[in-house]
């Protein structure tokens, strides 16, 4: 018997995917990508606990899913269904100290990359002003019915001169010819949103749902809204959760949602249409409880990604 034992490595991609360092080269059916870094409000923000949000993905992963072969209960299997799908996860985009307005730019030709490739995007962030680089990229894919799961509206015009931060991903992607209907599900407590942030989104015709609504009628009422044969893209801010299973988010506020309806939700879509993105946001991993947020995050996309192969997303390369 040896007296020592190499230390754990950490795991550096996402749920045992392949690296993937040349996106010139990428040849995959589904792309996980981190975002650390948005469009901040003040320099406190650049790098805030957020931005690391990617990198405490990557390390729970064997918490979010043991190993690629086990049976897993949520979705009937292992999670590639035993079929010769390819991920891979195609690191961080990257940021320079001295153009931090470049990131998003970035973030938006790595999606564009990661499309073109045939590949689904999935996004490891990073705040919420995520999405709009992402929904950008994806002015080829319309039109794009928005799945938005989050506690707060995010309907702003702009904050403190910033027009792409975190709270106005909605308004932004609200201004996009390839969107179309936007569901914002899960919205509950004051909502960050002033009078005028619900007016707005009133007048494009957003479809609010509060947390109280999926409670009261149920998952099930709020996905017969949701039209048939559409292309969604899902965005998931994890402060929409009941703080239980998502402790780590700046803003934890009783009466969210809760795993079993985003679960239901995320299938009930992936079977009704395509799904052709997803992105999780807002994870605070300095303040997360034993890696729960991130693990609710983890199953949220074991959860897509196995419906998605099921229902035969992915035909060969």
């Amino acid at each position: 018997m040896p007296l020592t034992i190499p230390a754990k490595a950490e795991h550096r991609t996402f749920l045992y995917s392949e690296p993937c360092t040349d996106l010139d080269a990428l040849s995959a059916d589904i792309a996980y990508l981190g975002i650390p870094y948005g469009e901040s409000y003040t320099f406190g923000e650049i790098a805030s606990d957020q931005s690391r949000g990617a990198l405490a993905m990557r390390r729970a992963t064997d918490r979010i899913l043991r190993s690629i072969e086990r049976y897993d209960f949520d979705i009937g299997g292992p999670l590639y269904d035993n079929r010769p799908i390819r991920a891979v996860d195609c690191g961080d985009v990257y940021a320079d100290p001295r153009e931090l307005k470049q990131h998003l730019a970035r973030a938006e030709q790595v999606v564009r990359r990661i499309v073109a490739s045939g590949a689904m995007p999935i996004i490891l962030g990073g705040d919420h002003s995520i999405p709009i680089p992402v929904l950008k990229a994806l002015d080829d894919q319309g039109p794009i019915t928005l799945i938005q799961i989050d506690q707060h509206l995010d309907w702003r015009e702009e904050i403190n001169g910033v027009t792409h931060g975190l709270s106005s991903p909605i308004r932004r992607a609200s201004e996009m010819d390839h969107i179309g209907e936007i569901f914002q599900i899960g919205l509950h407590a004051s909502g960050s949103g002033r009078q005028e942030e619900f007016d707005a989104a009133r007048a494009y015709g957003a479809h609010l749902v509060s947390s109280y609504e999926l409670h009261e009628r149920g998952i099930q009422h709020v996905l017969d809204r949701i039209p048939a044969g559409g292309r969604y893209y899902i965005t998931v801010d994890l402060d929409a959760f009941e703080p239980g299973i998502a402790p780590g988010v700046a803003a934890p506020c009783a009466g969210g949602m809760t795993f079993m309806q985003a679960r239901t939700l995320i299938h009930g879509l992936v079977n009704k249409g395509r799904v052709v993105g997803m992105d999780v946001v807002e994870i605070t991993p300095a303040s997360d409880v034993n890696d729960i947020t991130c693990i609710t995050a983890g199953r949220l996309i074991v959860n897509l990604v196995g419906a998605a192969v099921r229902a035969d997303y992915f035909g060969a390369k």
